[in-house]
């Protein structure tokens, strides 16, 4: 019978408790290192805090996962953890404590002393627990038996990629070369033994311990073998990337019920768009207000330079082929769309986009404001309505769009942004729409918020210096 994968949160459920437990005492011994030996539960504000804490490394671990990958994870990599791990706990701490304004009512020293001492304790925890792990695993306590099966030439590769994983409760324990000859059984790849060929590996599977078997084979040979095997009381793994490309994200779900594989560039979470919709949100609305007040400064020196309408709007495509109309301040005299086609041969862009140098149909203080990105402000109200993102990939225009090709599609699986990747990496640098298209699915592909945030400060940093825009 083999034990499901369960989901990060419920997987690594000890180092939750113990993070827990660590936390609660780094609280009490900061209270202790400020009043002595008195105890935090016998102060009503103390104790109230006390509880909050208890249940914010479980509020934190259902929203960012911060157990996955951590049997991977070195020391180094591992403290850095733990140190965001803590800041997010006090974010949210100081948070619900400002929003109840009950801040004046506990010491700053308590705090101090308890960032510290919840970093120390959370890192100790976790290094216990990890050699715990290890220990359990040596002595094959905690050990399923996994045997590989696959082709000479990927054995090699495959087996190093199954090792790394010191605490694994699953242990390579034997190699069958599907196209290998009986010579071979009883070599070694990487200290792990050959233990039979496509023709003895049945017999040798019944007459041997064996909890797992890993297939890397081509999927019109997986089928029926993989039955007889769970028929045999096997767990049978097949590589899904045999039939997707290794870079996809891949999962098995069900669609209405029926079972099946899922690929996509990055599966997100419901509770990660959720996040990152709230950030959308706050941000969007600041942003609101911020358009408000810069309108009344440009909204007329837009109409003196330019009579006509102080905003400009679009027809654009959003996420997945979706149209909406993008909102600008107006940076272009009204007849810009038709001497568009005049300019074309004049675009540096390679690809699929246009820009021309000393465009003649931006009027002077259009310069000025695209320079400064002020004509992007009204994309904020995009934004609130749920069109576009803060972050993400730039919506292209209609007529760009029905020029994509295949793969040119693939940078708008997520909602369009203000800013994205390849803005951050310098908007007026890059000609190439190519690599707009690498830039952009590389974001897709390794999205967080902790991502959006680091975009969202380089783009920031590239308006005030002035770098970038055009």
């Amino acid at each position: 019978m083999h034990e499901n994968v369960r989901k990060q949160w419920n997987k690594h459920f000890d180092f939750l408790v113990g993070d827990i437990v660590a936390i609660q005492c780094a609280f009490i011994l900061a209270y202790m290192l400020k009043n002595g030996w008195n105890n935090v539960f016998e102060t009503h504000p103390y104790r109230h805090v006390a509880f909050v804490i208890l249940l914010l490394p479980i509020f934190v671990t259902f929203f960012i996962e911060p157990y996955s990958g951590i049997l991977r994870r070195g020391w180094g990599k591992e403290f850095i953890a733990v140190c965001k791990q803590m800041f997010i706990i006090m974010l949210l701490l100081f948070a619900y404590m400002f929003v109840l304004k009950i801040t004046e009512n506990y010491s700053r020293l308590v705090f101090f002393y308890f960032v510290l001492c919840g970093i120390v304790l959370m890192y100790g925890t976790r290094y216990l627990l990890k050699c715990h792990l290890r220990r359990e695993r040596k002595k094959g306590k905690i050990v399923n038996y996994l045997f590989l099966v696959c082709k000479r030439n990927d054995a090699e590769r495959i087996v190093k990629k199954l090792l790394v994983n010191q605490y694994s409760t699953l242990k390579l324990s034997g190699i069958v070369l599907s196209d290998g000859s009986r010579q071979e059984i009883g070599t070694e790849i990487n200290k792990i033994p050959v233990v039979a060929t496509k023709e003895t590996m049945m017999e040798y599977f019944r007459t041997h311990v064996v909890d797992d078997v890993l297939l890397y084979l081509k999927t019109e040979n997986v089928t029926k073998l993989a039955e007889t095997l769970v028929k045999m009381g096997i767990a049978v793994h097949v590589k899904i990337n045999q039939i997707f490309d290794e870079k996809l994200d891949c999962t098995a779900t069900r669609v209405n019920g029926i079972p099946v594989l899922t690929a996509t560039m990055r599966q997100i979470r419901p509770e990660e768009l959720f996040l990152k919709r709230c950030m959308d949100i706050c941000g969007g609305l600041v942003g609101v207000v911020l358009t408000a007040i810069v309108f009344l400064f440009i909204g007329p020196i837009i109409y003196i330079q330019s009579p006509g309408p102080i905003f400009f709007s679009q027809q654009r495509v959003g996420k997945n082929g979706r149209k909406f109309k993008i909102y600008k301040f107006r940076s272009m005299y009204l007849d810009a769309e038709e001497r568009k086609k005049d300019l074309m041969k004049q675009n540096k862009m390679n690809g699929l986009m246009f820009k021309v140098d000393n465009d003649p149909r931006i009027f002077p203080f259009g310069n000025f404001i695209r320079k400064a990105s002020l004509d992007e402000f009204p994309q904020f109200f995009n934004v609130i309505k749920g069109d576009m993102s803060l972050v993400g990939t730039r919506p292209p225009t209609v007529d760009e769009y029905e020029q994509y090709e295949l793969h040119h599609k693939g940078r708008l699986a997520m909602k369009p942004g203000l800013t994205g990747m390849w803005q951050a990496s310098g908007r007026s640098e890059i000609t190439d729409f190519e690599e707009v298209v690498k830039l952009d699915t590389e974001y897709i592909r390794n999205w967080s918020l902790g991502l959006d945030v680091k975009i969202l400060m380089k783009t920031v940093l590239m308006v005030v210096r002035g770098k970038g825009a055009e």
